[in-house]
């Protein structure tokens, strides 16, 4: 499990350092705590759409749903948060 964590980590750093400074914003819509959340416990979850104990598939399913979730709440802040986290990815 750490090892798909680092994994995934490696992959979203920049988006995830600014999701973080948006969820930390004063400003930070409900919605976007939200969707935050759910991407948490779908990571930690034992449950996934492909278990991992399948080969690669397993794994891709977290390495492409998570970066995507995570670019998907991104790209739907308000353009005034939006800028005001840019600068710390």
């Amino acid at each position: 499990m750490w090892k798909r964590l680092s994994l995934l980590w490696s992959l979203v750093r920049g988006d995830a350092r600014q999701l973080w400074w948006a969820l930390r914003h004063p400003a930070a819509p409900g919605w976007l705590k939200l969707g935050a959340a759910l991407i948490v416990l779908y990571v930690l979850s034992p449950v996934d759409l492909l278990p991992d104990v399948l080969p690669v598939v397993g794994v891709v399913d977290d390495l492409v749903l998570v970066p995507l979730a995570i670019r998907w709440l991104l790209k739907r802040l308000p353009p005034e948060l939006a800028q005001a986290t840019a600068g710390r990815r």
